[in-house]
């Protein structure tokens, strides 16, 4: 089981020394990779569900804020917990995700694409609602044929991107291609993982039935693909202060990597939530270089 941890700038503030104190402690406790997450804009009225999100909540940049977390750490790897794929254009999306790959020295790795729920968001971006699923799709497609193209250029005819003869460098450091994990909690979510993911990460408020479902769904629908279900990576929320037995009830399930984040709003408080929760699970402890 791998152990990841999350920094929710909406509520832990995007002040930049504790964001880099936060990731370097995370770094120092053997936490795999640090996630964080996306809104591009909200509005009065924006609800998650049944909550209602507040405006002015301050939702960083992602990859803005994992290139800052990069430069002040050496080991962790970069996650997003979710990037809203369908409101960024994978052209420009292709070269900002490897550019962060390249100066990290290959830690992009762990990037998490989802749909998004609010349609005002999707307005304000131009992206008609009700095709973000498809525009995903075929997102992920130009992501990974602009990675693996070389000088001589690729080509792409879709119902929402077309180019011809197009290059992009610098390439991800060392690989074909960046991972690309679906997070949702929808079994069209599930499918999308197993057409495309090299991983699924769900969400949501789900029955433990329904999320078994999911994930035989996400594999059973790679199989059909001619892809292997077995690579599938699945990743799970956890909690801070969980236990090792409910670690194994996750890893009878199949699940690989546990993201989990501080409850606490103090950043001392948070250093010892990391610190107990790395103790807990033997974490290999990683100092920082100087």
């Amino acid at each position: 089981m791998r152990f990841a941890i999350s920094y929710s700038t909406p509520f832990f503030g995007v002040d930049p020394d504790r964001i880099t104190a936060f990731a370097r402690h995370a770094e120092e406790c053997g936490f795999e990779a640090l996630y964080v997450p996306e809104h591009i804009a909200v509005y009065p009225g924006a609800r998650a569900g049944a909550h209602e999100i507040p405006p002015a909540l301050p939702y960083a940049d992602p990859l803005d804020c994992l290139a800052f977390v990069a430069a002040a750490t050496d080991r962790i790897l970069l996650g997003t917990g979710v990037l809203l794929l369908p409101y960024h254009h994978p052209v420009v999306l292709a070269k900002r995700l490897a550019t962060i790959d390249v100066l990290s020295r290959g830690r992009m790795r762990l990037l998490t694409v989802g749909l998004g729920t609010l349609p005002g968001e999707a307005a304000a971006v131009g992206v008609d609602f009700t095709t973000r699923g498809r525009r995903a799709d075929e997102a992920i497609d130009v992501l990974r044929l602009l990675w693996a193209g070389g000088a001589e250029g690729v080509g792409f005819a879709g119902e929402f991107f077309s180019f011809a003869d197009l290059c992009s460098f610098p390439k991800p450091l060392g690989v074909t291609h960046l991972p690309i994990h679906v997070g949702g909690s929808s079994r069209a979510a599930a499918r999308r993982a197993g057409r495309r993911g090299d991983g699924y990460f769900p969400g949501g408020a789900l029955t433990p039935e329904e999320r078994a479902a999911q994930m035989d769904l996400a594999r059973s629908t790679a199989r059909e693909a001619g892809r292997d279900p077995d690579a599938l990576e699945y990743t799970r929320w956890g909690s801070i202060d969980m236990s090792a037995e409910q670690v194994q009830e996750l890893a009878e399930q199949g699940v690989t990597r546990i993201v989990v984040s501080p409850t606490a709003a103090e950043p001392d408080r948070q250093r010892d939530q990391m610190s107990a929760f790395a103790a807990r699970f033997a974490l290999p402890a990683r100092p920082t270089a100087v």
